[in-house]
């Protein structure tokens, strides 16, 4: 969870000049979809999340 943190901020929030909650909430969304979606885990062979829990259903 620390790890997702750390990215969350440096990826999701510290990069953009955000000026109230409800941009801060509609950004931390996108960060969550696209963490999950999209963005490749070293430790997942390189693979999202969703993508890696895809072939153990297959």
């Amino acid at each position: 969870m620390e790890s997702f943190f750390s990215h969350l901020k440096t990826e999701g929030l510290y990069p953009y000049d955000i000026r109230n909650m409800d941009e801060a909430q509609r950004r931390i969304e996108a960060y969550i979809h696209f963490y999950n979606q999209h963005r490749p885990q070293r430790k997942l062979n390189k693979l999202p999340p969703v993508e890696f829990r895809k072939q153990f259903i297959a």
